[in-house]
């Protein structure tokens, strides 16, 4: 997926938790080219599956590549890379060093020339009342606009879900006046 972000263009994109079935090799590749002045949070939960039997992590491949890059008059620079890979066939993906007995994982990405660590701080206090284990960095600024990534472990789709939905529903309080996201399937 290409995205392309002009002067003071704002994105949320927050898609459905990612479920690999059985046997899937899943790969997802996300281009963001965007001005200084726009906005963007991407949000993404992956959960450990689907099998017939139930057992988690059957999937042979998850790969998520999030290329974000700051366009200005004098041209385009790299400002995140994010690469993720679960691959079960290759070793526990639960344990240490990975997925610390962990089953799910809930991503967000922001970048807006009001990312600072006074941001960061702020989803850390919000995100450590939350019983999922979370990881809140920084990215460099380019043109003026700086990237923020959070990372968090969890074993429920659920709970990575409203983590993930308060961190947005502070951002769109603070930045618009706005309520948050209501994004109910019925």
């Amino acid at each position: 997926m290409a995205i392309r972000l002009g002067e003071a263009a704002r994105l949320e994109l927050v898609p459905d938790q990612l479920i690999a079935y059985r046997e899937a090799s899943y790969r997802q590749r996300t281009s963001v080219t965007l001005r200084p002045t726009s906005s963007l949070v991407m949000a993404e939960v992956v959960t450990p599956g689907w099998s017939p039997d139930g057992a988690a992590f059957r999937y042979e491949e998850v790969r998520l590549r999030n290329g974000i890059h700051v366009e200005t008059d004098e041209g385009s620079e790299l400002l995140a890379l994010d690469n993720l890979l679960i691959r079960p066939p290759s070793g526990d993906v639960t344990g240490l060093g990975f997925m610390e007995g962990f089953s799910h994982l809930g991503s967000m990405i922001v970048v807006d020339p009001r990312v600072d660590q006074a941001l960061a701080d702020d989803l850390h206090r919000l995100t450590s009342e939350n019983d999922a284990l979370t990881g809140i960095s920084l990215t460099r600024t380019v043109g003026g606009t700086t990237g923020l990534v959070l990372r968090a472990l969890s074993n429920s789709t659920g709970e990575l879900n409203l983590l993930l939905g308060a961190c947005i529903a502070l951002l769109r309080k603070r930045w618009y006046g706005q309520e948050p996201l209501n994004l109910r399937k019925h």
